[in-house]
């Protein structure tokens, strides 16, 4: 019964890990262009899953990997490294309380997704549980007050003094829609390509996929020569969060091989918690009566997802 429930801890622990990532994250990209700040923070936690694989010894079951799961894994891989790219984009321009939901959405369409192609049940609470989540969701990333839209202007002249533009700065809901899309195929292409391989060294080869995405986009976007410019304060916290999202990775993938993921995900998402409460802490962004609401509605749906 013990080793039964363990997926649910591992789980857990993944949304604590992903929690504090978002505050870091958020702290290691004020001055540091998002792109460069996740090429740089997935080299740690290449190092940190490689890590892992050796302490297990899993390193040996790589050329055991089938053809069909490998390219799972790589698409996997594909499909983290966008929504990164994507979520750390959002972050930067975006208010962290109204990024983090939308990327938390991505719950809704994984539950959707594990129906159709891992033919996992939705029963009526399950189903409940998901309005619940769509609900809280909306209610969370309601328009902005007159104060709010007010401090977004001021961070907009800020990074367009900066060099980047008004356009840009409104563009975070795009960047955030499209976090969320591309970890809802993460997490069903995951839950294929780890099936008869070891969580450690499935995590380790889908993050050498997003290594490379990283850097290809760095390149391609000529942003390679400011890593050297980045503030050693900000690679710090950079580097942390590369640490955090190594033990979420972890966690998640070993929650994911052994639990349904129509169950794991929505649990991971209840970083969204630790994300508002240091939010609150070190960024002094605060809750509306109405983002409240929707908080609490999402992690009520979220309960409905264990039965």
């Amino acid at each position: 019964m013990w080793k039964t429930d363990m997926w649910i801890l591992y789980a857990c622990g993944s949304a604590l890990f992903a929690g504090v990532t978002s505050i870091l994250a958020k702290c290691g990209i004020r001055k540091t262009d998002s792109n460069v700040a996740t090429a740089v923070r997935t080299i740690v936690v290449l190092a940190f899953s490689w890590l892992m694989v050796l302490v297990v010894g899993s390193g040996a079951g790589i050329g055991q990997i089938q053809g069909r799961t490998f390219l799972f894994l790589i698409l996997s891989g594909l499909a983290t490294g966008a929504s990164w790219l994507c979520y750390f984009r959002a972050l930067q321009i975006g208010d962290i309380n109204k990024v983090v939901p939308i990327d938390k959405s991505s719950t809704v369409l994984t539950i959707v997704l594990a129906f159709v192609f891992l033919h996992e049940t939705i029963s009526l609470v399950k189903a409940a549980g998901v309005v619940l989540i769509a609900a809280g969701t909306f209610l969370m990333i309601e328009r902005k007050t007159q104060r709010a839209s007010s401090m977004e202007e001021k961070h907009s002249a800020g990074k367009k003094a900066a060099g980047q533009g008004g356009i840009k700065a409104k563009s975070w809901l795009l960047y955030a829609v499209s976090s969320a899309l591309f970890a809802s195929l993460t997490s069903i292409l995951g839950k294929i390509g780890i099936t008869g391989v070891e969580s450690n060294l499935g995590t380790a080869i889908r993050t050498c996929v997003v290594l490379i995405m990283a850097w290809v986009m760095v390149f391609a976007t000529g942003k390679q020569k400011t890593v050297k410019e980045i503030p050693p304060g900000e690679l710090g916290f950079i580097c942390l969060s590369g640490l955090a999202t190594g033990g979420s990775w972890l966690c998640y993938y070993k929650a994911l091989q052994e639990g349904p993921a129509s169950v794991v995900v929505p649990i991971d998402k209840l970083s969204i918690l630790v994300t508002v409460a240091f939010s609150r802490l070190v960024f002094g962004e605060r809750l509306s009566v109405k983002s409240g609401l929707g908080l609490g509605l999402i992690v009520a749906g979220t309960m409905l997802m264990l039965f």
